[in-house]
């Protein structure tokens, strides 16, 4: 059986495109986070990130810091 603890799954409010521009650089730069991209079809605004080392509540405190509403979806 796989293991998917490395993929972060999030419910934002992330709803635009300008939001997700205005994020790129945090996570991109971010060497922790491998791939990362925000369903803005889906009405949770979906957040997926794959890392390694990270965790659900610090992207949920990063977001925050940066003013997004940001809670792991299960």
């Amino acid at each position: 059986m796989e293991n998917f603890n490395h993929i972060l799954v999030f419910k934002t409010n992330i709803k635009t495109p300008e939001d997700r521009e205005t994020l790129k650089p945090l996570f991109e730069k971010h060497e922790s986070i491998k791939q990362w991209n925000v369903d803005l079809y889906d009405e949770d605004y979906v957040l997926r990130i794959i890392s390694y080392t990270l965790n659900h509540q610090y992207i949920i405190k990063l977001l925050h810091v940066h003013g997004y509403d940001c809670e792991e979806l299960i």
